[in-house]
Protein backbone atom coordinates (compact mmCIF):
# COMPACT_ATOMS: atom_id res chain seq x y z
CA UNK A 1 0.00 0.00 0.00
CA UNK A 2 1.61 3.04 -1.15
CA UNK A 3 1.44 6.36 1.09
CA UNK A 4 -2.02 7.61 -0.90
CA UNK A 5 -3.82 4.60 -0.26
CA UNK A 6 -2.72 4.58 3.11
CA UNK A 7 -3.91 8.36 3.58
CA UNK A 8 -7.34 7.46 1.95
CA UNK A 9 -7.96 4.47 4.27
CA UNK A 10 -7.26 6.15 7.21
CA UNK A 11 -9.26 9.01 6.25
CA UNK A 12 -11.91 6.54 5.25
CA UNK A 13 -11.58 5.07 8.61
CA UNK A 14 -12.16 8.21 10.55
CA UNK A 15 -15.09 9.05 8.66
CA UNK A 16 -16.79 5.83 9.78
CA UNK A 17 -15.62 6.19 13.06
CA UNK A 18 -16.91 9.60 13.63
CA UNK A 19 -20.33 8.50 11.42
CA UNK A 20 -20.48 5.66 14.58
CA UNK A 21 -20.18 8.15 17.30
CA UNK A 22 -22.28 10.74 15.55
CA UNK A 23 -25.39 7.89 14.53
CA UNK A 24 -24.83 6.66 18.88
CA UNK A 25 -24.79 10.09 19.92
CA UNK A 26 -28.53 10.79 17.91
CA UNK A 27 -29.35 7.36 19.19
CA UNK A 28 -28.65 8.25 22.80
CA UNK A 29 -31.04 11.58 22.82
CA UNK A 30 -34.90 11.43 22.08
CA UNK A 31 -34.62 15.32 21.51
CA UNK A 32 -32.97 16.36 18.02
CA UNK A 33 -29.84 18.12 18.54
CA UNK A 34 -27.89 20.42 16.48
CA UNK A 35 -23.97 20.30 15.09
CA UNK A 36 -22.32 23.00 17.86
CA UNK A 37 -24.77 20.88 20.63
CA UNK A 38 -23.31 17.24 19.49
CA UNK A 39 -19.47 18.95 19.41
CA UNK A 40 -19.78 20.11 22.83
CA UNK A 41 -21.18 16.93 24.48
CA UNK A 42 -18.76 14.89 22.81
CA UNK A 43 -16.30 17.10 24.14
CA UNK A 44 -17.82 17.11 28.34
CA UNK A 45 -17.96 13.21 27.58
CA UNK A 46 -14.04 13.10 26.78
CA UNK A 47 -13.80 15.06 29.66
CA UNK A 48 -12.56 18.25 27.65
CA UNK A 49 -9.85 16.32 25.42
CA UNK A 50 -11.77 16.05 21.81
CA UNK A 51 -12.37 12.91 20.27
CA UNK A 52 -12.27 14.50 16.55
CA UNK A 53 -11.85 18.25 15.56
CA UNK A 54 -15.37 19.80 15.72
CA UNK A 55 -14.86 20.67 12.27
CA UNK A 56 -15.12 17.14 11.55
CA UNK A 57 -18.83 16.67 12.91
CA UNK A 58 -20.39 18.87 10.11
CA UNK A 59 -19.42 17.36 7.15
CA UNK A 60 -20.44 13.78 8.23
CA UNK A 61 -23.73 14.80 10.14
CA UNK A 62 -24.41 16.12 5.90
CA UNK A 63 -23.52 13.15 4.59
CA UNK A 64 -25.43 10.90 6.64
CA UNK A 65 -28.17 13.30 5.74
CA UNK A 66 -27.89 12.75 2.50
CA UNK A 67 -27.50 9.02 3.21
CA UNK A 68 -30.66 9.21 4.69
CA UNK A 69 -29.34 7.74 7.96
CA UNK A 70 -30.57 11.42 9.92
CA UNK A 71 -32.91 13.72 9.44
CA UNK A 72 -32.58 17.64 9.62
CA UNK A 73 -34.27 20.81 9.95
CA UNK A 74 -33.09 24.67 9.68
CA UNK A 75 -34.62 26.28 12.91
CA UNK A 76 -34.41 30.39 12.77
CA UNK A 77 -32.70 32.22 15.58
CA UNK A 78 -33.32 35.71 16.62
CA UNK A 79 -29.92 35.78 18.63
CA UNK A 80 -27.35 34.31 16.19
CA UNK A 81 -27.03 32.15 12.91
CA UNK A 82 -29.98 29.32 12.03
CA UNK A 83 -29.15 25.91 13.59
CA UNK A 84 -29.70 22.60 11.90
CA UNK A 85 -30.92 20.15 14.06
CA UNK A 86 -30.18 16.58 13.48
CA UNK A 87 -32.35 13.42 14.39
CA UNK A 88 -31.55 9.98 13.55
CA UNK A 89 -33.88 8.11 11.30
CA UNK A 90 -35.18 4.44 10.69
CA UNK A 91 -32.25 3.48 8.45
CA UNK A 92 -29.88 5.33 11.15
CA UNK A 93 -30.56 3.02 13.68
CA UNK A 94 -30.59 -0.09 11.85
CA UNK A 95 -27.02 1.05 10.57
CA UNK A 96 -25.79 1.47 13.86
CA UNK A 97 -27.41 -2.50 14.69
CA UNK A 98 -26.61 -4.16 11.87
CA UNK A 99 -23.28 -2.31 10.45
CA UNK A 100 -20.88 -2.19 13.39
CA UNK A 101 -19.62 -5.12 15.64
CA UNK A 102 -20.93 -5.37 19.29
CA UNK A 103 -17.94 -4.37 20.63
CA UNK A 104 -18.20 -1.39 18.68
CA UNK A 105 -21.42 -0.49 19.26
CA UNK A 106 -20.66 -0.60 23.09
CA UNK A 107 -17.79 2.21 22.53
CA UNK A 108 -19.55 4.51 20.77
CA UNK A 109 -22.53 4.14 22.76
CA UNK A 110 -20.37 5.14 25.90
CA UNK A 111 -19.13 7.86 24.19
CA UNK A 112 -22.11 8.86 23.50
CA UNK A 113 -23.48 8.49 27.17
CA UNK A 114 -20.81 9.75 28.63
CA UNK A 115 -20.13 6.46 30.71
CA UNK A 116 -17.54 3.92 30.91
CA UNK A 117 -18.62 0.78 30.06
CA UNK A 118 -19.20 -1.71 33.06
CA UNK A 119 -18.77 -5.69 32.88
CA UNK A 120 -22.60 -5.34 33.82
CA UNK A 121 -23.28 -3.63 30.60
CA UNK A 122 -21.20 -5.87 28.01
CA UNK A 123 -24.39 -5.53 26.14
CA UNK A 124 -25.14 -2.63 24.52
CA UNK A 125 -29.13 -1.78 24.12
CA UNK A 126 -29.19 -1.99 20.53
CA UNK A 127 -28.02 -5.77 20.83
CA UNK A 128 -31.43 -6.88 22.33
Amino acid sequence: MDDSQARKFQKDLNGGLVALVLLAVLEAHTEDLYGYEIAKRLQKAQRRRALFKEGTVYPVLRALAAGGLLTSRVVPSYAGPARRYYRITADGRAMLRSGVTSGGRRAALSIASSKEPTHECQRSPLDR
